[in-house]
């Protein structure tokens, strides 16, 4: 039983990468992926994911990410394969479809159908990707938590 003096994380709203320059950013990111903004300043743009956004910010000074990461799902893994080539993006060894951006922010690819995470039909269909469906290997793990799709 959960602990009632503790708030329970649910989720993310958002994930902020640091970028050097927001309109460098959103050409490099636009050459990746296919996304509509919410919103942008000099300072910020936020890349919209549905019910989740991707917020970009000015000023990234630190060193490229070795280890930490964040997982970007996406509808189809193989076209972002396909993009990260034609734009001579260089994709990282080991098992995934990992990439650094040129601010050293790693980013992990995920696909949609075989992982638990689910967005709600409401926001699927909003989003225009009603078609997206969950592998059985997914829909299995999600049965297992009580959280398969009716």
């Amino acid at each position: 039983m959960p602990d009632a003096r503790k708030a329970r994380a649910v989720g993310f709203n958002h994930v902020a990468l640091e970028v050097g320059d927001i309109e460098e950013a959103l050409a490099f990111y636009g050459r990746i992926f296919e996304f509509e903004l919410r919103g942008k300043s000099a300072d910020m743009a936020f890349i919209d994911l549905g019910d989740q956004f991707l917020a970009l910010q000015k000023g990234r000074r630190q060193p490229s990410d070795d280890g930490r990461h964040f997982g970007l799902v996406v509808d189809d893994k193989e076209a972002v394969r396909r993009a990260l080539a034609e734009a001579g993006v260089e994709v990282l060894p080991g098992p995934f479809l990992d990439f650094r951006d040129p601010w050293g922010n790693r980013v992990e690819i995920v696909g949609y159908q075989n992982i638990q995470f689910s967005k709600a039909p409401n926001v699927l269909r909003g989003m225009g990707l009603t078609h997206l469906a969950k592998s059985s290997g997914a829909i299995a793990e999600l049965a297992e938590k009580g959280m398969a799709p009716s």
